[in-house]
């Protein structure tokens, strides 16, 4: 399958990218510099030859991100519009597939699964939302449109080395990229993916994809 990977040199970029490959997909991971994600023409050039898209680019700041709204613009861009466009340019095309990963932050506190109701979310993750409607926009044509609501990254050049348990939920980074490889081969929806035995149940995704946290 050709595949579009959005963001392939970051975290997620390059724990997914070599699964990809491995599964014999063609991954084309355009640099900054050969795709413009907020240039509509730019995102339907990239978009016409392929079958699969996989929107991992983010870009989180480092420095007291809660407290500086502006510091998150660039990642709320790539969340809403980055998003409309290539779901768009997806909708024109041929894509068959679109993927895309958000956070589990959005969950009230306590056991949550994909059932519970969303309520008031921080500034900083109402684009994830946002990221989500166009996901489904794209699903409800009949194609498939698959969110991956991801715990807390660790592991393989996160930000974190180990676990934390501050959201309640958990990653690595190499289960993340094994996830959305299987992520190409489920019905559409909203799957939690994370560590088992968190506060956030990860059971509908096990049971969609065989897909199991190894670390």
């Amino acid at each position: 399958m050709r595949v579009l990977v959005t963001g392939g040199s970051g975290v997620l970029g390059r724990a997914t990218i070599p699964l990809l490959r491995t599964e014999n997909h063609n991954v084309l991971a355009p640099t900054r510099t050969n795709l413009d994600l907020f240039d509509p023409k730019s995102v339907a050039e990239v978009v016409a030859d392929t079958e699969a898209v996989l929107h991992l680019a983010t870009r989180i700041p480092r420095e007291d991100p809660h407290e500086r709204a502006e510091a998150w613009r660039d990642n709320d861009r790539l969340r809403t519009e980055a998003t409309r466009y290539l779901v768009d340019a997806s909708l024109t095309g041929d894509v068959g597939i679109y993927v895309q990963p958000t956070v589990t932050f959005v969950y009230p506190t306590g056991s949550v699964d994909e059932d519970t109701p969303i309520g008031d979310v921080p500034t900083h993750l109402r684009s994830a939302l946002v990221a989500e409607g166009e996901v489904l926009r794209f699903a409800a044509t009949g194609r498939i449109g698959v969110v991956l609501r991801l715990g807390l990254l660790d592991g393989g050049g996160s930000r974190l080395e180990s676990p934390s348990d501050v959201y309640g939920a958990t990653l690595h980074v190499e289960d993340a990229g094994a996830a959305l490889v299987a992520a190409l081969a489920v019905p559409s929806g909203v799957y939690n993916v994370c560590r088992d035995g968190e506060r956030v149940s990860n059971a509908r995704f096990k049971r969609a994809s065989g897909w199991r946290p190894e670390h």
